[in-house]
């Protein structure tokens, strides 16, 4: 399943990079109409960055998986796998208010399919799940998803807030949940 998730979110990062077309010209003028585009790109490969990176550490606090856990999985899978579709059309389109929702939407439904991958894998695990010993509660993923929320309906008030709610999520992420690693970490060392 890691292997499998890891070549899908390899896949998406490459076909989002294939969006950002050559200018045709040589001077730096031609790159300006490309700074959207290449502004959504640099997003949403932080964003399959982040999920790549703690659906790894996920996987390696689970001992086991089942049938609900794959099809959790490819849940997740899904929603991810629309990213490079809302990246171009945001990009494309200077940020406009309807691709900036969805693309807001894509991000929610991502982050409310990860929160299921999550809760399957600790169902399955039981009680004694690592990974519910790491997350807890998991109150940055919930603030997570209620910011994507609220960015969705601001995108029409003016996208410039909605995308900024998305970057602060993001810089949210990019600075590493270690609670999987610790977990781990504390288990080695008993």
């Amino acid at each position: 399943m890691e292997a499998f998730s890891d070549g899908v979110i390899a896949v998406l990062i490459t076909i989002m990079v294939l969006e950002l077309k050559v200018p045709h010209g040589t001077d730096w003028a031609t790159l300006q109409p490309l700074v959207p585009v290449f502004l959504t790109y640099v997003l949403s490969f932080v964003f399959l960055g982040i999920y790549w990176n703690n659906h790894h550490h996920m996987l390696h606090a689970t001992d086991r998986i089942n049938g609900a856990i794959l099809w959790a999985n490819l849940h997740l899978l899904f929603w991810l796998s629309l990213v490079p579709f809302t990246t171009g059309w945001m990009g494309e389109n200077h940020f406009a208010p309807v691709p900036t929702a969805v693309y807001g939407v894509v991000l929610f439904m991502s982050g409310i399919a990860f929160m299921i991958l999550e809760a399957a894998i600790i169902r399955h695990q039981g009680p004694q799940s690592k990974l519910r010993a790491a997350v807890g509660n998991d109150i940055k993923g919930k603030i997570s998803a209620a910011l994507y929320a609220v960015a969705i309906p601001l995108a029409f008030v003016h996208q410039l807030i909605a995308d900024a709610i998305y970057v602060m999520v993001a810089l949210m992420w990019l600075v590493p949940d270690r609670r999987i690693e610790t977990t781990l970490g504390r288990e080695v060392q008993s």
